[in-house]
């Protein structure tokens, strides 16, 4: 953990000196340079007050670099493809349990010929055109702006019926780490 690194970037950001944390926090500076340069661990306690002095959550302090936020960018997104019709799906964001894709469904196409069945929890947004949405025994029509989701473990399909594209916002939880195409 780089917790040194992270307080004296919050630190230089917010144009703060030592002198006004120690000022703040009651730490001598050369405690705080120590700190700040990882070689030593400040206790739950003195992380708090430093955390107060800085204005920012105690838990942001704490927090890896892999779990802070992450920004991608429109033309940086990343594309692929999936399913039989090779529909086409940008990868939004994502974390360790949950990734946010954008998937465009070409007239007539669909997730698969059968309905498949996976780990997690799917929430979707038809955020252009009309797909028809089946799970189990359960069909639904959805339009624009209409949203669904459902428990991934039942076998499940969405297709586009109509003579236009759509394009569908899916966001997948799954317990474990996500590395499979599910869609």
């Amino acid at each position: 953990m780089d917790i040194g690194s992270t307080i004296r970037a919050i630190r230089k950001r917010k144009n703060i000196t030592i002198a006004q944390i120690c000022e703040k926090t009651g730490l001598s500076q050369g405690f705080m340079s120590q700190v700040e340069t990882n070689k030593t661990s400040p206790s739950i306690v003195t992380l708090e007050s430093i955390a107060a002095a800085l204005n920012v959550p105690l838990s942001y302090l704490l927090l890896k670099k892999e779990e802070r936020m992450s920004i991608v960018r429109k033309d940086e997104r990343k594309s692929t493809t999936s399913g039989t019709d090779q529909l086409k799906v940008e990868h939004l964001s994502s974390t360790k349990n949950m990734r946010m894709m954008l998937v465009e469904f070409p007239p007539g196409t669909s997730t698969g010929t059968v309905p498949h069945a996976h780990e997690g929890e799917e929430v979707h947004v038809v955020i252009k055109g009309t797909v028809q949405v089946t799970q189990g025994e359960d069909t639904a029509e959805l339009s624009e702006g209409d949203s669904f989701s459902w428990n991934a473990c039942s076998p499940h399909l969405v297709r586009n019926l109509s003579d236009d594209q759509a394009i569908v916002l899916i966001t997948l939880y799954t317990e474990t780490e996500h590395g499979l195409d599910y869609l």
